[in-house]
């Protein structure tokens, strides 16, 4: 994708600038390389691909193999992909293609840990629009090799009415009225909700999901006979890994958690490179 060679490019001008000093003056530039690319802790991998095509922007040639793929689970010290090109070339791409792999891997492996605490549950675990700036579309593609769900990618797809609208708008019902003369009908209305009399007018409003906003247990059971299978129902907010279980027997539809991508930690992935004989 254009913007993904677009973040590509602009990390590699970030690291290399005008040039790599080091590497420029030590290594001829006929030289060829190899790399090897390990796991240093359990993880799960995402971005084999981008970390191909960062090489692939240094050096056209450059060969990329792995025996695993984007959402297998790898233990310390198992190989991630070998990498064979220009010397220069991987050098020079070595801590950009590992901060991608890093990142990514790093949101994948952190999202498994979440979906294996929901187990077989029917709910649906999805992220939020909390992640990097101009990472989203590489982070969202994480948290699916995660085993999660992506939430509306941006504000241009998907219609979520706010605390922030209802209060503009005047009320839950005069916004949803207001955005059902609007909307195309290929689009869901989403309401975010506080309080059991929004659920109600979400509802009498003709809303087709209805997140509840840090509420607790006891008020989101309550919320869910409310609703009563007229509407989706979503949680969100204050949402920990430890409650995920307790939250999906609730019997709600949709469990959003922005942690998903900002309190991912990226994993440890190194690279070793050797010239050829």
């Amino acid at each position: 994708m254009d913007s993904v060679r677009h973040l590509i490019e602009i990390a590699l001008k970030e690291d290399i600038g005008s040039g790599d000093i080091t590497t420029e003056n030590l290594i001829a530039p006929d030289l060829e390389g190899t790399g090897v690319i390990l796991a240093k802790e359990p993880l799960v991998i995402a971005g084999l691909d981008v970390a191909r095509q960062v090489f692939e922007h240094l050096d056209s040639e450059v060969i990329l193999k792995s025996g695993c793929k984007d959402g297998d689970t790898l233990g310390n010290k198992e190989i991630v992909a070998h990498v064979e090109g220009q010397l220069r070339a991987l050098l020079m791409g070595e801590r950009t293609a590992l901060n991608f792999l890093q990142r990514l891997s790093g949101i994948a492996t952190h999202v498994r840990s979440y979906i294996d605490e929901v187990g077989k549950t029917k709910v649906r675990l999805v992220d939020t629009r909390k992640t990097t700036p101009g990472w989203r579309i590489l982070e969202k593609y994480a948290v699916r090799i995660g085993g999660a769900h992506n939430h509306r990618m941006g504000l241009y797809d998907g219609i979520l009415i706010k605390d922030n609208h209802i209060a503009v708008c005047g009320g839950v019902k005069k916004a949803v009225e207001r955005m059902q003369k609007r909307r195309s009908h290929l689009l869901k209305i989403e309401v975010e909700v506080s309080e059991f009399d929004q659920v109600k007018e979400a509802l009498s409003a003709g809303a087709d999901v209805i997140m509840l906003d840090n509420m607790n247990i006891a008020q989101i059971r309550e919320a869910v006979k409310i609703v009563d299978g007229r509407a989706m129902v979503e949680v969100s907010g204050g949402i920990t890994q430890s409650s995920l279980k307790q939250l999906a027997d609730t019997g709600v539809d949709i469990i959003s958690v922005g942690a998903l991508t900002h309190a991912a930690r990226s994993v440890d992935i190194s690279m070793r490179i050797n010239p050829l004989p």
